[in-house]
């Protein structure tokens, strides 16, 4: 006994089943160039940031903080924060942006 097997018309699994996973795929695509490649860029950015901190830095933590960095220790550092040059201790996921040297004058 001899079994034909026949392709279906239009082309089979390739036209229908592939074709129907092209938005899934175009979907999953563009939500990562929008949303997650950017996320990581700033992310990359923020950890190159907290690696170049040195003493003497002026910056501005998340909770809107300005201060001077007198101390880095492994996950905390101390500012000096004006006008009465009071000394808190501060965790270093807290810092949003480091002010430069020509904005702060």
């Amino acid at each position: 006994m001899t079994t034909l097997l026949l392709a279906a018309p239009g082309g089979g699994f390739l036209s229908g089943g592939l074709i129907s996973l092209l938005p899934f795929v175009l979907i999953i695509g563009v939500f990562y160039l929008l949303l997650i490649r950017p996320n990581q860029k700033k992310q990359q950015q923020w950890q190159e940031m907290l690696g170049k901190l040195k003493t003497g830095d002026r910056i501005t933590t998340s909770g809107g903080i300005r201060g001077t960095i007198l101390v880095i220790k492994d996950d905390t550092i101390q500012l000096r924060v004006a006008p009465d040059n009071i000394k808190i201790e501060v965790v270093k996921s807290a810092i949003a942006s480091v002010t430069s040297d020509e904005a702060a004058k």
